[in-house]
């Protein structure tokens, strides 16, 4: 492939492009960019003139065929590897070592050498794209946060979204054509936000500030895993608050993997999930069509829209997921562990080192998850809560329904003993039984391993 050279361009066009930027777009056969920056290059530019078509990253493959062997430029907006185009190329399969990039300031590091704050220590959200919901998550008292705004009704809605968060005191600053001759800085408080729409082409500096009428006590969207159960709506198909920070650590996400939900019921997994790092990627299955909708509504209210529902029951609507994402890095099986065929899809769809968490309460899927766990190993548990509730004029211990969990880590050797036994019956495999560990963990404590049976004591 023809080297392409990656242009970052900034509000002072032309003028403030380097010499190397300059002689590579003067050199060009054809420049690829979006209408506003094809239309800073002056006339000495003699190469044609390509509009990205909309939407893009369909149309990049094409458009690369289409010149092919010329010599070929892209425009982009500040750096072209900060939510720029150059990802984009490189995610449509140009080699890095065809691709030459030439940076500007990213409008990031301009509006932090106009505020005065660390680049560092500066949290950043684009809504380029994606709803104005993923502020959300960012969303916390003393935060600065630097929001990239898709058009110039951004600010409006950002406002909008303070105010109904409770952070309608916060500060917000919008920063316009950075670096450019028609720089301009406006601001207002999100609360009553008045300032009409001004140039496309901001962002938006935020001040944080939790209005003080908001109760002390309100749930608050901490960023480790146990949300209080009253931040998602719910209509009782909701993993509950204690049992779900056991469930989070027993599935163990790192940045960049992928989880199934499968039995979504309100999406507290898949959202707390995506919550623990912005790289994360997750799947809710849920064949209900009214719970499918509160999920979507429970993952946009708590900052992850990016939550993907798949509607339809399991293991049918799995069928499909691996070949679109590959394979999950963990799966949470959080309802219909009896439907034939759902435990043994999931654990199909996992490759080596991927993790496999399952929860009930019932005795039927208990006995399930006993014959998997003999043949699969791995760690089985009962979680027990109690809270404590007004007995007459004393105080008592309400305990809810305990949970039996299942948590286990797929083996390379696993795969050699599948194709051993095609069935996939667990408990009827022929294999050598694997001992784990079973405990209870609740107010009794917990306990240990008795034997070769692994039961609990």
């Amino acid at each position: 492939m023809s080297a392409i050279t990656v242009v970052g361009v900034g509000a002072d066009g032309w003028p403030g492009l380097s010499a190397a930027a300059r002689e590579a777009l003067g050199a060009a056969d054809a420049v690829l960019g979006g209408a506003r920056q094809l239309a800073l290059l002056p006339e000495e530019v003699t190469a044609d003139r390509v509009p990205w078509p909309s939407p893009l990253r369909p149309s990049v493959p094409g458009l690369l065929e289409r010149f092919a062997g010329r010599r070929l430029a892209v425009l982009a907006s500040g750096d072209p590897m900060f939510h720029g185009i150059g990802r984009t190329l490189l995610e449509c399969g140009v080699p890095v070592e065809s691709l030459r990039v030439l940076p500007h300031p990213s409008s990031v590091s301009l509006a932090c050498a106009r505020l005065g704050w660390p680049v560092e220590e500066t949290e950043v959200v684009t809504l380029v794209g994606r709803p104005v919901e993923s502020l959300h998550a960012a969303l916390y008292p003393g935060r600065r946060l630097l929001v990239l705004s898709a058009d110039a009704a951004t600010p409006v809605r950002v406002a909008e979204l303070l105010a109904n968060r409770g952070y309608g005191p916060s500060r917000v600053r919008v920063l316009e054509q950075l670096g450019g001759p028609a720089e301009a800085v406006r601001e207002g408080v999100a609360e009553g936000w008045s300032l009409p729409p001004g140039d496309p082409l901001n962002l938006l500096a935020v001040d944080c500030v939790l209005d003080p009428a908001v109760a002390p006590d309100a749930p608050r969207q901490q960023l480790v895993p146990g949300l209080r159960d009253e931040l998602f709506d719910s209509d009782g198909q909701l993993t509950k608050r204690h049992i779900r920070a056991a469930t989070l650590a027993a599935l163990g996400p790192a940045p960049g993997e992928l989880l199934w939900d499968v039995g979504g019921g309100s999406g507290s997994i898949g959202i707390e999930w995506l919550r623990s790092h912005r790289s994360c990627r997750a799947v809710s299955v849920e064949r209900d069509p009214g719970r499918a909708e509160r999920i979507v509504r429970n993952a946009a209210a708590l900052g992850v829209p990016r939550l993907r529902v798949v509607r339809g029951a399991a293991p049918v609507a799995l069928d499909e997921l691996t070949a679109e994402l590959g394979r999950p890095d963990a799966v949470f099986v959080g309802g219909g562990l009896t439907v034939p065929g759902v435990l043994e899809a999931c654990w199909a769809a996992l490759g080596p080192g991927g993790r496999l968490v399952a929860n009930t309460v019932t005795l039927e899927s208990e006995a399930l998850l006993t014959q998997w766990y003999r043949r699969h190993g791995g760690e089985l548990v009962k979680l027990a809560v109690a809270h404590a509730v007004p007995v007459g004029g004393f105080t008592g211990w309400r305990q809810a329904m305990p949970v039996t969990q299942w948590s286990v880590v797929k083996d390379t050797r696993e795969n050699q003993n599948e194709n051993q036994n095609e069935n996939g019956d667990p408990g009827e495999s022929g294999a050598a039984e694997v001992v784990g560990t079973a405990r209870v963990i609740g107010t009794i404590g917990t306990a240990g391993t008795v034997g070769a049976v692994g039961g609990a004591k």
